[in-house]
């Protein structure tokens, strides 16, 4: 069993060993959540991991060339062959953009590679490209190649380090149902502790929603672990990382576990929130709780909050194995006034757990800002992940016009046109 510190840790690892023995009849503990293991999808959408924006980037990089895209891609390639030879920015950035198969991507590594042992010095700007270049392998959908860059301290140390960079990276592996190689490579990104961020935010996410894929007992201990350590370093899980967790706990037979670790969720009217505690209950036998939760919405706005339509017949199949005439009745009433207020999504709460990821609304100007009063909290609230991307993407003629003012001397879009 895992050993756990704090006083959270030391009262979720008391209740994993606790059997419960009640006068009520107690329900088989099954699973009630296992997903569909073969079926995976993206967990942040494509505006958050800003591909759409790199999609738009990449089709106006295209259309600028028109018919010279080709002699382009043939001038880089000769280009590289020479060791003295740079490789400049802008002609990085284009690559990337018009990458579109195998052998353009074999092109742009090797631009990488003498991108990065380039004096710092000599470089024009502070463009990072760690992100774009995750971006581009997310499109061209190349995990395994991404994942090897990623892994090349020898020819890339640093170049991937930016928080958006390991969001993007960590969301193509589970796109791609490499679901072990998430957690893997959690735990480097967590060794790198970048701008001192040991449990990033969106990668915290992504690991656990791995661990819920995979749901076997090994990945709950990984699950409890990381987040217990993560409580004692100060850091709170977000609700969509406690719902993961709790989800596993209860498809491994730990509803105590799932009970105690959604009660840590600073809200508790959260439709998952309130649907994972209603299967811990069940799970635990407390049949008469479970209906109390359900009842709990019908004071408050119709509609606003709901209850999945597979956890009301978790809660139903229960109380008809327990035979109690009271239970079935008041279940019966309850569901209708339910019903009839609209809280009930025929939606499961799998999909529910594992719904896309939106981004954020975007921050008020300053003046907004201070005409709504919001003083800045969507940075505070958000670590700056997002504005990050936004940096990277401005680039190295941030803060200057939109043409750098350098003269360059190697063959690149000029000599083109």
């Amino acid at each position: 069993m895992l050993k756990m510190s704090g006083n959270t840790g030391r009262l979720i690892h008391k209740l994993a060993l606790m059997h419960f023995s009640r006068n009520t009849t107690k329900i088989t503990a099954q699973p009630l959540l296992v997903p569909f293991i073969n079926a995976s999808r993206t967990l942040y959408s494509k505006a958050s991991l800003g591909l759409d924006n790199f999609e738009t980037q990449k089709q106006r990089t295209s259309d600028q060339l028109s018919n010279l895209e080709d002699k382009f891609k043939e001038r880089m390639a000769e280009y590289i062959k020479d060791e003295k030879n740079m490789v400049f920015t802008e002609d990085l950035k284009n690559m990337v953009y018009l990458t579109n198969n195998d052998k353009d991507l074999e092109l742009v590594i090797e631009m990488m590679k003498r991108f990065n042992k380039q004096n710092q010095q000599l470089r024009f700007g502070n463009f990072k490209f760690g992100s774009i270049i995750m971006r581009m392998f997310y499109l061209l959908d190349k995990p395994q190649l991404a994942m090897e860059c990623f892994k090349d301290e020898e020819n890339f140390p640093g170049f991937f380090d930016q928080l958006i960079t390991f969001q993007i990276y960590l969301d193509l592996l589970y796109e791609n149902g490499m679901y072990k190689e998430v957690l893997e490579n959690f735990l480097d990104i967590q060794k790198k502790q970048l701008e001192g961020a040991l449990y990033p935010r969106n990668s915290f996410v992504l690991a656990l929603a791995a661990c819920y894929k995979l749901n076997t007992k090994e990945t709950l201990d990984y699950a409890l672990n990381i987040w217990n350590k993560s409580k004692e370093h100060g850091y709170f899980p977000t609700r969509r990382a406690v719902t993961f967790c709790a989800a596993l706990a209860l498809n491994q037979g730990k509803p105590e576990v799932a009970l105690e670790l959604v009660s840590s969720c600073k809200n508790q009217n959260y439709t998952t929130v309130r649907n994972l505690k209603v299967l811990a209950l069940v799970q635990m036998g407390r049949l008469e709780d479970a209906l109390v939760v359900l009842k709990s919405v019908l004071s408050i706005e119709v509609g606003s909050h709901t209850f999945n339509r597979d956890v009301l017949e978790a809660l139903k199949k229960a109380i008809l194995e327990r035979d109690s005439p009271e239970l079935k009745v008041e279940m019966k009433r309850v569901e209708e006034l339910l019903l009839k207020q609209g809280n009930i999504d025929d939606k499961t709460l799998d999909d529910q757990l594992l719904s896309t990821i939106q981004k954020p609304p975007q921050p008020l100007s300053g003046r907004q800002q201070n005409d709504r009063g919001y003083g800045g909290q969507y940075n505070r609230g958000y670590g700056g992940q997002y504005d990050d991307r936004r940096n990277e993407n401005r680039g190295y003629n941030q803060g200057r016009s939109s043409r750098p003012n350098f003269r360059r001397e190697r063959p690149g879009l000029e000599d083109l046109v």
